[in-house]
């Protein structure tokens, strides 16, 4: 009995089962957001926003790992701008905002 509950317990350990103890792939989309966030969107997101995940310490917008956003709000902010934010409608597309929604999401838990 004991060589088959340690056989279970490898094999889960060799596939990768969650809960494990190994770390799952890289979300795409979730790394795509950061990316964005960080430098690849014009401006980037870390010029003007604090995120912890993303080590940005911008000053200018609202500290968002403080406001824990819902994806809704970032969106809408992403879409049309807020204040001294411009909107990002012209210069990405949705799979692009949706990637930064999820990332700002996903690193603040925002939501919640």
């Amino acid at each position: 009995m004991k060589h088959v509950v340690l056989s279970a317990v490898a094999a889960a350990l060799w596939m990768g089962v969650p809960g494990t103890g190994f770390a799952a792939d890289p979300d795409p989309q979730l790394e795509k957001g950061k990316a964005l966030f960080i430098s690849d969107a014009a401006p980037a997101c870390a010029v003007c926003h604090t995120l912890k995940d993303a080590g940005a310490a911008g000053t200018i917008g609202p500290d968002l790992d403080e406001l824990k956003a819902d994806a809704p709000r970032i969106k809408k902010v992403l879409q049309e701008g807020m204040g001294v934010m411009p909107s990002f409608a012209d210069s990405l597309d949705e799979a692009s905002m949706d990637a930064i929604v999820a990332y700002v999401v996903h690193a603040t838990g925002g939501g919640k």
